[in-house]
């Protein structure tokens, strides 16, 4: 990173609002970048005449050797562009017209006369890394913090300035296709390794090694890998795209186009040339900014920034030094996890036996130890995260703790207990939060000496793959308390919501009636694979009955009589659940439930490699598994109790608005990103077509399907959740 003060002195050839550009004694000219006013440098159209004046300019000073470009913001190079110009954008035709631009620019830098180097520290993303792209050097820190990579397919949308022809160029078709349709980002050594930049360096020389850089001249062409080069041969390259799109659609299920779209994109500038293949990226790149997909899915990036920004109105957080966990079990052990490994923090967990605390240090080990394998942390790296994880079978060590997470069974006796214990300690100011999922935070806090000090923190199974977090305060929840737990949450890495005070909380209050209907569908007569394959389809990662497993079905129908307590009898569940708990099937953490589980396998717990449908369970439940309803009827079945509930939710403020509900059931339970969420959905659908499709499940199966009130009333209004 540059150092104003370094190059006060030294003649300043112009400066814009966005880029600064001087030139260094030995003659070599550094662009800097700084978008004042925000977090992070993004892109704008208004700035490219900008770049193009600097470029002009340096090009006319006799003796310049080279530039380098550079940002002016810690941790930020340039985060791509900048997300509301493409979503201000009418039509499809001016949404091209934005990615000729950005593509123009990075044309001209590719076939500049003079060496230029991007020398990157922090985020290069999107826009950000197709500028580096098109400059012939690339070098970039070792910093935590700096990534490389393309996450346009995460927005609906394809890179639109160059980085879908560029990328598979310099790192290979394979690598370069795979970037595009994940959306991945890389950290510097995987940057290095696949020859996406040439150099990696400590921060404190990055300026001084893009001169060197300069001083060399311009870097020789690369050659791939003779593997890579074979696989792009004709006959080769055409097998290898079909084989990209077929595994592509197979898991997209044709809900994202941009995905197919890049495949096209790519394979028509290798098939074409580059500049058909410019072409073509930037019509496709306007062609998909219209789409509903892309639409709801910046809606979910403009949602989790607004909410971002929310959490800030609370006020001052306690500063967190040390972090405590009681209960050393699956859900404690992936607390721990997080705090520690992205966190950052000490954690010293709490159980009533080694046991525990050894399947806790467990947890984080074989977590750790995946990381290396995949070469994203070094061994030294695994043991400075595993050093800051310590456990204690009683309270030493915890007595200057800031907050403490309860991570224990859910019974009411056994929390309220463990509120005693640590108001016991004389702890100074510390947060008690619990990792309750149904237990309402105010009756864990009836009879504890400082209330205000509490709050409920509900995490989902399993902890470091799932993004969300529910913050649960109780009406004597201070504000700082509620600060301190979205700061521990927000070093967590996760997305949180603020949730009301209820019985299941939000995700919980959703997914409850989902699940029932499903198990009801598979009493009926529906075969398991069917009603989670149907559910599949229309878009969430796993089915109903799959994700009871994974949750637990001892834990999952535990919380259904407090709903049921609570909400009455919309909650209930088919008591032929309990044939299934008798019979001592628990789910995954069992090996036996709906589906049968292989055991000590460390996998993704939704590989499917992992386990089968356990077909045992229809004679135990005395029913002959056969395909009578259709794909769509099941899931009307399962989603539509959903939306009722969401509406609810909304109505009666569990939720505080629109975008906490969409966050929460899509990063909570996985519902299809690319609806935008269950309120976008309606919207999407229409709420007058969601009603009726109610109505006409009320007839057939029940009163669990009369709409609410609300719906009832926007019908009559005409009105939108989203206006």
């Amino acid at each position: 990173m540059t150092n104003k003060n370094e190059e006060k002195n030294l003649p300043a050839i112009t400066s814009y609002p966005v880029f600064h550009f001087s030139v260094k004694q030995n003659n070599i000219g550094v662009i800097s970048i700084y978008v004042a006013g925000d977090k992070v440098n993004t892109l704008k159209a208004e700035f490219v005449d900008q770049f193009y004046m600097i470029l002009q300019q340096a090009q006319a000073i006799v003796g310049l050797k080279g530039i380098i470009i550079i940002s002016n913001k810690p941790g930020c190079f340039l985060a791509g562009a900048n997300i509301r110009m493409i979503s201000n954008c009418k039509t499809k035709e001016e949404a091209t017209r934005l990615a000729m631009t950005g593509q123009k620019l990075f044309n001209l830098l590719e076939n500049y006369p003079l060496p230029i180097v991007a020398a990157i520290d922090g985020v290069c993303l999107g826009g950000g890394l197709e500028l580096a792209l098109a400059c012939h050097v690339r070098i970039c820190t070792l910093s935590d913090k700096t990534r490389l990579g393309l996450p346009e397919v995460q927005l609906g949308l394809i890179p639109g300035s160059g980085g879908t022809q560029r990328l598979p160029r310099l790192i290979g078709l394979v690598n370069g296709l795979d970037l595009i349709l994940t959306g991945r980002q890389l950290r510097p050594q995987q940057s290095l390794t696949l020859g996406l930049v040439d150099d990696i360096v400590p921060a404190e020389i990055l300026l001084q090694t893009a001169i060197n850089w300069i001083d060399k001249g311009r870097k020789n062409k690369t050659w791939l890998p003779l593997m890579l080069r074979l696989s792009e041969l004709p006959i080769i390259r055409n097998i290898l795209f079909a084989i990209i799109k077929n595994k592509t659609n197979s898991k997209s299920k044709g809900h994202y186009p941009a995905l197919e779209k890049a495949i096209l994109v790519v394979a028509i500038g290798y098939e074409k040339g580059v500049q058909a293949g410019l072409e073509a990226e930037a019509k496709v790149f306007g062609e998909l900014a219209m789409t509903p997909e892309s639409t709801a899915l910046r809606g979910l990036f403009f949602g989790s920034s607004a909410l971002k920004s929310e959490m800030g109105s609370f006020g001052k957080s306690a500063t967190i030094h040390q972090v405590g966990v009681l209960g050393g079990g699956l859900m404690g052990g992936g607390i721990a996890y997080v705090t520690a490994a992205r966190g950052k923090l000490p954690v010293r967990v709490k159980d009533i036996n080694n046991g525990g605390l050894n399947q806790a240090l467990k947890l984080s080990w074989q977590r750790l130890t995946k990381q290396v394998k995949r070469k994203r942390i070094s061994v030294q790296e695994r043991a400075q995260q595993m050093m800051l994880i310590s456990g204690t079978l009683d309270y030493k060590g915890l007595e200057k703790t800031q907050i403490i997470v309860e991570a224990v069974f859910e019974d009411l006796a056994l929390k309220r207990k463990m509120v005693q214990e640590v108001e016991a300690m004389t702890l100074n100011e510390v947060v008690f939060a619990s990792n309750t999922s149904s237990l309402p935070i105010h009756k864990i806090a009836e009879f504890a000496k400082y209330p205000e000090r509490i709050i409920a923190l509900h995490y989902f199974s399993p902890v470091d793959k799932m993004p969300l977090v529910e913050v649960i305060p109780h009406s004597k929840t201070s504000n700082q308390t509620i600060a301190t737990a979205v700061t521990l949450a927000k070093k967590q890495g996760k997305t949180a919501i603020i949730v009301g005070d209820s019985a299941g909380f939000y995700v919980n209050l959703i997914l409850a009636p989902y699940i029932a209907e499903a198990t009801r569908c598979l009493l009926a007569g529906e075969s398991i694979e069917h009603i989670d394959n149907a559910l599949v389809k229309f878009g969430f990662p796993i089915g109903p009955l799959n994700l009871l497993d994974e949750v637990g079905i001892d834990v999952g129908t535990k919380i259904m009589p407090v709903l049921v307590e609570q909400f009455g009898e919309r909650f209930s569940v088919p008591s032929e659940l309990n044939i299934i708990l008798e019979d001592d099937r628990k789910g995954r953490k069992n090996g036996r439930g709906f589906y049968l589980y292989k055991k000590n396998k460390m996998s993704w717990p939704w590989s499917k490699k992992q386990r089968q449908v356990d077909t045992t369970i229809y004679e135990l439940l005395n029913i002959q598994p056969k395909e009578i309803l259709s794909e769509q009827e099941i899931v009307q079945r399962c989603i539509m109790l959903m939306l009722n509930e969401d509406t609810r939710c909304l109505d009666e403020g569990v939720i505080r608005h629109v975008n906490d509900g969409e966050i929460g059931a899509v990063f909570g339970i996985g519902f299809p990103p690319f609806t935008g969420g269950p309120f976008r959905y309606m919207d999407q659908q229409g709420i007058s077509n969601i009603v009726d499709i109610m109505h006409r499940l009320a007839q057939k199966y029940g009163n669990n399907f009369v709409p609410c009130e609300r719906l009832m009333q926007m019908v009559k209004s005409n009105k939108k959740f989203h206006q």
